[in-house]
């Protein structure tokens, strides 16, 4: 349920109601105004009635969530949810480009191509360093070696680094070195890691599962949400679907869908959702006409002798091109990319 405080409410009214949220084993979700604060009382509070809040002083309403994800839902927060990603919005009017390899296969690849996507307008810099292979006999990546790699190419070109994670142990050493936590489509439904990235504040890439409806992936991030890291951000990267022409069936309608239900920032990755080179530009094109927050791609100085995802990566030619048609289609929906 939602709280709705008087506005001009004072510190301890509001600290009352909150502690009388908890005392019902609920867990509050202050929303701190310039002139009024909302208190989200998330959890199993059906046999709470609201007159018991209602008479509570400073309360000015009390709302039911009628939506099964609570804090991801518009009516909980009704303004899109904007946050700071070292020295951008994520979220607001501009769209960032996340770009890199699929796979961090050495110190010379990681920095050649972080210097390459950033002259071409990339914000962010992504890369595997665990990676979550099919076969148990692919490359399963550097590790943390291949974080420390990463690490370097911030340093040379100041790109924030978007990297997966794969498990609860991971998290602690991950901290030391990344900047936005990707949660892969294999891990949607992994409570556990859910929970653990939940309790980080460290912003949190959130891809859809390859057979998740869109209800579902809103209901696997409210876990994050309630661990109290508000900072995730929804990816759409294709689903499973009866079709075997591209890699995944890309769900253009999953960006305005999203938009209306949910105050998260919402980021396309056309090289999953497509597997092809051929139609990573055309699929981030359409992302962005749909109104997607931002593009996530990969990008790979060599695709042919890629160790992973060669045949979806781009090459920094074939970027730098997509990126300067991304900024037209931006500007024809009153948008622009970051600077």
């Amino acid at each position: 349920m939602m709280i709705i405080m008087r506005p001009g409410a004072p510190r301890e009214q509001i600290d009352a109601v909150i502690a009388e949220v908890e005392k019902h084993k609920l867990t509050s979700h202050p929303i701190f105004g310039v002139e009024q604060t909302i208190i989200g009382a998330v959890g199993d509070g059906h046999y709470v009635l609201k007159e018991e809040f209602e008479a509570l002083p400073g309360v000015l309403e009390v709302q039911r969530i009628s939506k099964p994800y609570k804090l991801a839902s518009r009516q909980f927060h009704e303004q899109d949810s904007v946050f700071k990603l070292d020295g951008f919005n994520v979220g607001g009017n501009e769209i960032p480009i996340i770009a890199g390899p699929c796979s961090v296969e050495s110190r010379t690849q990681i920095i050649e191509t972080a210097i390459a996507v950033k002259e071409a307008g990339a914000n962010a810099l992504r890369g595997g360093v665990f990676k979550p292979r099919t076969s148990p006999y692919a490359f399963q990546g550097l590790g943390e070696e291949g974080l420390e790699y990463m690490v370097e190419a911030r340093e040379k070109t100041g790109l924030p680094l978007v990297v997966e994670v794969m498990a609860v142990s991971q998290i602690k050493m991950m901290e030391k070195y990344v900047d936005v936590f990707q949660l892969g489509a294999r891990n949607m439904q992994n409570f556990n890691l859910l929970r653990a990235l939940g309790e980080t504040r460290t912003p949190v890439l959130f891809k859809r599962g390859m057979s998740a409806t869109i209800e579902e992936m809103l209901m696997a991030s409210e876990y994050i949400l309630n661990g109290g890291n508000t900072q995730v951000m929804l990816c759409e990267r294709g689903i499973r679907t009866f079709e075997t022409a591209t890699r995944n069936t890309t769900d253009i309608n999953a960006i305005p869908v999203l938009k209306k239900m949910t105050h998260l920032p919402v980021i396309l990755d056309p090289s999953h959702s497509t597997g092809d080179s051929d139609y990573v530009s055309a699929v981030a094109r359409a992302g962005v006409a749909a109104g997607a927050d931002g593009i996530i791609v990969e990008v790979h100085l060599d695709p042919p002798h890629a160790v992973s995802d060669g045949k979806q990566s781009l090459t920094p030619e074939a970027f730098a091109k997509m990126v300067r048609q991304l900024k037209a289609i931006a500007e024809a929906v009153d948008r622009k990319l970051v600077n």
